[in-house]
């Protein structure tokens, strides 16, 4: 005997066997293209760019989100040979952005900026005294 029961804001249902042996009455919408709550991915089926992208991270809204729609724009529909060397400028604009606001966008970490110079020094470092070893 199935029944359901309230706690709180949950309802809590409980069904037998025999309640999930009748096929469902349910009917399904076929799905509508242009909803916009609907996740279609980067590229809608149109090839237009879906700005409510959750894979943008929220680049296309905020302080810059004009600038990065600008330059993403300019890459996606690029023809040039080299895809996107027409849209420097576009890029350029929404660094400069985005350098304006270092606590949203962030630039390279200090800690890794350090990392990498560290490596570079020791590959420097390393190389003359293989050259030394190679050459007795």
């Amino acid at each position: 005997m199935s029944y359901c029961r309230q706690e709180g804001k949950d309802r809590i249902i409980f069904a037998t066997k025999e309640d999930h042996e009748t096929p469902s009455s349910a009917e399904l919408v076929a799905d509508d293209p242009d909803d916009p709550y609907e996740e279609q991915g980067l590229i809608l089926p149109n090839g237009d760019i879906n700005w409510n992208c959750p894979c943008l991270g929220g680049m296309a809204s905020g302080p810059c989100g004009e600038q990065f729609k600008s330059a993403f724009s300019c890459f996606h529909y690029s023809t040039e040979e080299i895809k996107g060397s027409d849209c420097v400028d576009q890029f350029r604009a929404m660094q400069e952005c985005m350098q304006k606001y270092p606590d949203l966008y962030p630039q390279e970490d200090e800690n890794e900026e350090k990392s990498s110079k560290d490596l570079e020094a020791a590959s420097v470092e390393a190389s003359p005294a293989k050259e030394e070893k190679g050459s007795s």
